[in-house]
């Protein structure tokens, strides 16, 4: 039995069909739909009838949502490496990594040769020449090794280019591959196997997986790295598949735990049966293969275990909770948004009672413990190395519970754009943040400083009352009559008291807003920031406004991007609202809309693997003073700061009083964030320290560093104090010391 137990993916192998072209990219549009994976297509641009097909994955990854795109396979030949490179990252940059490279060879030698495909090269050559062009692939895509990127191979030379730009995930190379010196690569070089089942040889399915196991440990590589999938003809006579698709995923699951396939693409244009496979088929498939893997973990899987877990502790009513290591749904769980991770333990927790025994169990391991809801949050404090992560994505209901009260009950790992799509039929909206993807849990406890902050306030302010499980592994329901320390607490100072299960909040009439950008060259950037900064203070506390400064970038300015959202419908207070806006500098680009604000708060599918802004720097300013906006020129034209991020406050966020929540800062105007790569941290904490003394506060999700020092600036001191004596009664072992250790206020001076 071999499972190397990846996660399944199933999807549609399509023929690029010029006579046809809106029929393939309607069929790829169904397959997004039907919840498939993948959508693949051959690739013979020397067929007349057949689109190049290249461009049609383009058009197709912009026509669709979800759905992964890939070559199956690329003729190499065709495409130089290095272009090919540029070519892939640039796919997978604009479709926010949905593209897989599914390459070969190269077959039909002379087709090939007719078009200029470099000449007529034995099958050993091909076979060099594609060796050589993986390596200058990864080579180009390898934008953390400094220098030039040069080559000098057989067959291809790059004598010396930049390297760049970098894909936004890891693009995996999937090998066509069927005789022994190409599986070789395969597991010497590759990330995946991808024949046609029906092409193979008898028993090549057992023999290939062989000889590929065997080249990836001779070179090094641990052979549970390369996936292994295939193509499967549609039912007939000589195929794979027999009779109709209710019987499909019982004739694939020994593919998968006998043999260690785990990616089927289906052959052929039925939309119907694209439709089965995605909806029926692939369901039942991965209901059967979680069910066998479930029973006994492979000795590959218990092998990636770590140390100081007791795997076996785990209770029952978890095991199919947890993910490892060594199972194939890790990769998707390890990391959050921003940052990197290799825990040694995932807990899917799906209810309280599954919350309060996987807290228990991970207070009996030795090792750290994160609670993550959304995992987008740049603090980067929801996954940890080594230690237990207690995921609460799968808890994410959002229901209304009183609609004349504006009543919402929202779980915790609920993502704001489901939530905002949810209230929309209502008219009714939750201020939150400005991405759609951020889960509901930390920014629900931290403060929420959204689009709506100046007309409708911090998301904490509209809190009616809280599910908690404590340290202890107690369940509270508390609000402002029950438990009313503890509810204050757990409004500002983020995950310190106890795992939140659930959030009751007053929502507000709003359906749609008027959203406008701005594009402005900011050069001039001081003056940029005084006058944008007088213009949000003076507006009606209906418009909330962002702005996003980058520095200047190949012969263009620095830019300013301003984001202004109107709360209401009225379209001419808004335009009164927002035209004096233009006078904040040259306007570069100018757009503006009514919509629902829904639309604004949309869902983006983005990876979480951890690629996002790495070393963060928070604080609260009371105005854009000429001094701080020197200042902040001065960061941004350092050539070391990757983004500054203003957003605004004031209005209602400081209609509350100082007290009412653990969040303190009710005077300030503006949040500041200061975002940079890992090598120029130093360059960045240089600058920072002069606008330091300007300063006022802090906001705590978009900080990096939990120095005991920055404790005041998150928390003044009544409040730290406050804080601390609470934690000495809700959490005396200080289990949850993620977002800011309290007890580490005793390290600050006396």
């Amino acid at each position: 039995m071999t499972d190397y137990g990846h996660e399944l993916l199933v999807g549609a192998f399509l023929t690029p069909s010029a006579g046809d072209a809106d029929r393939v990219v309607g069929l790829a549009e169904i397959a997004d739909s039907a919840g498939l994976d993948v959508v693949t297509f051959q690739d013979h641009p020397y067929n007349p009838g057949f689109l190049d097909t290249w461009t049609l994955m383009s058009w197709i990854a912009a026509r669709t949502q979800r759905i992964k795109v890939a070559g199956n396979v690329l003729n190499l030949p065709l495409r130089p490496p290095a272009v090919l490179a540029k070519a892939s990252a640039s796919l997978d940059l604009l479709s926010h990594g949905r593209f897989e490279l599914g390459i070969g060879a190269g077959g039909f030698p002379d087709a090939v040769h007719g078009m200029g495909g470099g000449g007529m090269k034995t099958p050993g050559e091909r076979l060099e020449a594609l060796s050589e062009a993986i390596d200058i692939m990864r080579g180009l895509w390898d934008v953390d090794t400094r220098g030039a990127f040069r080559f000098e191979g057989k067959h291809y030379q790059v004598p010396g280019t930049k390297r760049g730009p970098r894909p936004a995930h890891d693009i995996s190379v999937w090998l066509g591959a069927y005789k022994p010196r190409i599986l070789e690569l395969t597991g010497r070089k590759g990330d995946g196997w991808l024949p046609t089942l029906e092409y193979l040889e008898p028993g090549a399915h057992i023999t290939g997986n062989t000889a590929i196991d065997e080249a990836a440990v001779a070179a090094g590589r641990d052979p549970r790295e390369i996936i292994r999938m295939l193509n499967l003809m549609p039912p007939g006579p000589d195929s794979f598949l027999k009779g109709g698709p209710e019987s499909w995923a019982e004739q694939i699951l020994p593919l998968v735990l006998e043999h260690g396939f785990s990616a089927f693409f289906l052959i052929g244009e039925d939309a119907r049966a694209l439709q089965v496979l995605g909806q029926e088929v692939a369901p039942q498939l991965r209901e059967l293969v979680e069910k066998e893997r479930r029973v006994e973990r492979t000795p590959a899987a218990l092998a990636a275990r770590v140390p100081g877990i007791d795997y076996d502790a785990l209770p029952v009513e978890l095991h199919a909770k947890a993910v490892e290591p060594g199972d194939s749904s890790y990769d998707k769980v390890r990391h959050t948004f921003a940052r990197k991770g290799s825990p040694g333990l995932v807990i899917q927790a799906g209810t309280v009672d599954e919350v309060r025994s996987a807290l228990a169990y991970a207070r009996s391991q030795d090792v750290s413990i994160s609670v993550r809801s959304g995992g987008h949050g740049f603090s980067g404090r929801s996954t940890n190395d080594g230690g237990i992560v207690i995921d609460l994505g799968k808890m994410n209901a959002v229901e209304v519970l009183d609609r004349e009260r504006r009543l919402v009950r929202v779980e915790p790992g609920a993502r704001w754009g489901q939530v905002a799509a949810a209230l929309e039929p209502h008219g009714l909206v939750i201020s939150s943040g400005d991405f759609g993807g951020v889960g509901v849990g930390g920014l629900a406890t931290t403060a929420g400083l959204g689009y709506l902050a100046r007309s409708y306030g911090l998301t904490i302010d509209h809190i009616r009352a809280v599910e908690i499980v404590l340290a202890d592994g107690s369940f509270h329901r508390i609000d402002a009559e029950h438990e009313p320390d503890l509810f204050w607490a757990v409004r500002g100072a983020g995950g310190n008291f106890g795992i939140v299960t659930a959030f009751e909040i007053e929502a507000t009439e709003l359906h749609d807003v008027v959203h406008a950008t701005l594009y402005v060259d900011a050069s001039e950037t001081a003056a940029v920031m005084e006058r944008w900064g007088r213009l949000v203070e003076d507006a009606p506390r209906e418009l909330t406004s962002f702005m996003a400064l980058f520095p200047a970038r190949r012969g263009q300015p620095p830019i300013a991007q301003i984001i202004l959202v109107y709360a209401g419908d009225d379209v001419t207070l808004a335009q009164e609202a927002l035209a004096p806006f233009v006078s904040v500098g040259p306007v570069l680009e100018q757009e503006a809309e009514l919509t629902p604000y829904a639309s604004v708060i949309q869902l983006p599918d983005y990876r979480h693997d951890g690629n996002g802004p790495r070393h963060n720097r928070s604080g609260l300013l009371d105005h854009l003073t000429p001094e701080s906006s020197a200042i902040i020129e001065k960061m941004i034209k350092s050539g070391k700061i990757l983004m500054m991020q203003f957003r605004s406050a004031g209005g209602a966020v400081n209609d509350v009083p100082v007290e009412a929540t653990a969040y303190a800062h009710r005077k300030q105007n503006f949040s500041v964030v200061s975002v940079t790569f890992p090598d120029w941290t130093s360059y960045q904490d240089q600058l920072w320290s002069e606008l330091y003394p300007h300063l006022d506060g802090m906001y705590l999700s978009f900080e990096t560093t939990t120095d005991p020092e920055r404790l005041l600036d998150a928390f003044p001191a009544p409040t730290l104090c406050r804080l601390r004596a609470l934690k000495t009664k809700y959490d005396p072992d200080s289990i949850f010391d993620k977002n800011f250790d309290l007890t580490k206020a005793d390290l600050l001076p006396q």
